[in-house]
């Protein structure tokens, strides 16, 4: 307790020292609790979540040291994917022309069967709009042949082009195969053109949407873009 000295209070001795030790413990513990706020901060803004998931770098596979290939943005995240030009020509023309001119921007991934495809490329899809009947029947306006290629398979990972019951009516949708043992019925029977260098597991939470009786996605998930180049 203070008591006075000449008419003034003066702080009994050890008082001041006393003062100094509870701001110091104050501010210690300020500083501790603000540590803990920027770990808590840091944690939640640090996680990599799917939606932010950007294109990276991926190994180029089955090809020369230049090919070309497309970086595949969806709400989800990037796939990255090297395409075979040499092996399926037409088809990946097709599929380059179609990207560089913004046909895929906001398509839905219209069919997801969680163990064995996700699919995509129907304009009827735009922004996860229109008559979900009609989702799956659409395409370019362009046909494309079946080209089949002995060292190209329907495994984990591949691409390949959707089409009709006539073999060369490919036109603009495509599937991404996940099955973890790949789809050797759809071998000989639908163009394999590229394969997933990167973001196989952005494929794969696509394919574990929630989905409706038609294999459609409840909420949408979106290919936003597709961009091509010359390297991964």
């Amino acid at each position: 307790m203070p008591h006075t000295f000449g008419g003034k209070k003066v702080r009994e001795p050890g008082a001041r020292r006393r003062k100094m030790t509870r701001i110091a413990a104050v501010a210690i513990v300020a500083i501790i609790a603000g540590a803990g706020l920027y770990i808590y901060i840091s944690n939640q803004t640090g996680v990599t979540t799917q939606e932010t998931t950007s294109c990276t770098t991926g190994t180029t596979v089955l090809g020369g040291a230049k090919g070309t290939y497309a970086k595949i943005n969806t709400s989800l995240g990037c796939i990255e994917v090297q395409l075979y030009p040499s092996a399926a020509p037409k088809t990946v023309a097709n599929f380059v022309n179609l990207s560089q001119t913004g046909f895929y921007n906001n398509l839905v991934w219209h069919r997801i069967v969680a163990g064995f495809v996700i699919q995509t490329g129907d304009p009827n899809t735009k922004n996860g709009g229109g008559n979900r009947s009609q989702w799956g029947t659409g395409g370019s306006g362009k046909t494309v042949p079946l080209e089949i290629n002995a060292t190209l398979h329907n495994d984990y990972g591949y691409l390949g082009m959707a089409r009709s019951q006539d073999p060369n009516s490919g036109s603009s949708q495509f599937y991404i195969n996940v099955n973890q043992t790949g789809n050797a019925a759809l071998n000989g029977h639908y163009t394999v053109f590229g394969k997933v260098i990167n973001g196989m597991d952005v494929a794969v939470a696509i394919s574990k949407v929630a989905v409706n009786s038609s294999d459609q996605p409840i909420t949408p998930v979106l290919v936003t873009s597709i961009t091509i180049q010359d390297t991964p």
